[in-house]
């Protein structure tokens, strides 16, 4: 697969010429109503084949200087981050460094009950079905987790003595687990595990300009979030927000361009195996499955089948005023990455999104 560079690609019809020009008006027609070019917006990028489609900037990326966003704009992506550990764990493990049936307590002998640590492995953490309460809430004061990096945000689990359900039974969403899972990269490397994740992820992937939060982000070259209140913005990121120094969550920066990048990366198997990559992209199915849901949860990666029998890969990521959506759909050669630093309902524009491609046939 051809490496993205970034927007030197001729912008190329998938079907026909007179497609783009249409497509690219019925797609603005999604998003326009939703940004004006003096306040907080978004940008949205569509790559059909490795060719991009559609790419378009709305708004400000600094209310203060009045920066406008554009494609390079890094914006916090929130829970997307998780793909990022997820993979690095995946790497570590091919290296032999760490196995995905690894218990918690191997790396946290500190656990409270150490029995129920022995419960709970490490592919637990990455299909949140771990079991584990997140108790922060209880322990630690908003005021608290505004400045709490990973290890602070992982202690209170630490001191459960109980789980929610029998780890595999069960899905519930899990912030703390891949808190646990930066940690666990730093233990098994004894590096930090930001320089790890930019080792083996975006320095493979080109990802050149994206950095990942190591306590305050940095004050420039980075998008600041917003919220719109009855008396005018007011911003809603680091300072503000509580748990964004909790990177192992949510703390990566990194623009459209880049984040196409990397799931081409992914795609053409720039750092782990495609068996891996398979396999972190597949459903988990646990023998002891007591839910009423069905698994819906690969490694990190959300996985729904699309009525033709497709698959679609997916991450969203909210955090203080920045609302993301990551989505590939590799058969058809579509990726789609919105980056958003005011709320913007992921799901809805992706339907949306995703209806006007099938208009024109690209999810034929």
């Amino acid at each position: 697969m051809k490496k993205l560079m970034l927007l030197s690609i001729v912008i190329v019809a998938i079907t026909s010429c007179s497609d783009r020009p249409t497509l690219e008006r019925d797609v603005n027609q999604i998003f326009m109503p939703v940004f004006k070019d003096d306040e907080p917006g978004g940008v949205v990028m569509i790559v059909k084949n490795d060719s991009v489609v559609f790419s378009h900037a709305y708004g400000l990326a600094d209310m203060s200087t009045k920066e406008k966003i554009t494609t390079k704009t890094l914006f916090n992506t929130g829970s997307i981050s998780k793909t990022f550990v997820s993979n690095t764990i995946l790497a570590l493990s091919l290296e032999g460094k760490l196995s995905l049936d690894d218990s918690l307590l191997k790396y946290f002998p500190d656990f409270k009950n150490p029995e129920l640590a022995k419960k709970v492995r490490i592919h637990h953490l990455l299909t949140h079905t771990s079991g584990l309460p997140d108790n922060r809430k209880h322990l630690l004061d908003s005021a608290f987790l505004i400045i709490a990096k990973d290890g602070e945000n992982f202690a209170p689990i630490k001191l459960n003595d109980s789980l929610l359900f029998e780890p595999g039974s069960r899905y519930e969403y899990s912030n703390p687990a891949f808190n646990g899972l930066a940690l666990i990269i730093e233990k098994v490397t004894g590096r930090k595990w930001q320089d790890v994740v930019k080792e083996k992820i975006f320095d493979p992937a080109g990802m050149k300009t994206s950095v990942i939060t190591d306590g305050p982000f940095p004050e420039t070259g980075v998008s600041h979030a917003y919220l719109k209140t009855a008396s005018g913005f007011i911003e809603k990121d680091y300072g503000e927000e509580p748990t964004f120094p909790a990177a192992g969550n949510g703390g990566v920066w990194s623009s459209a361009e880049e984040l196409i990048q990397y799931e081409q990366a992914i795609q053409r198997a720039a750092f782990l195996t495609k068996d891996i990559i398979e396999h972190s992209r597949t459903i988990t199915e646990y023998p002891n499955w007591q839910s009423n849901e069905k698994p819906f949860i690969g490694y990190s990666w959300f996985i729904e089948t699309l009525n033709d029998g497709s698959k679609m890969i997916s991450h969203t990521g909210t955090q203080g005023g920045f609302y993301c959506d990551y989505v590939s759909i590799p058969s058809k050669g579509i990726i789609y990455v919105m980056l958003c630093n005011i709320p913007v309902q992921q799901e809805p524009k992706r339907t949306q999104v995703l209806e006007v491609l099938r208009k024109y046939g690209w999810l034929n």
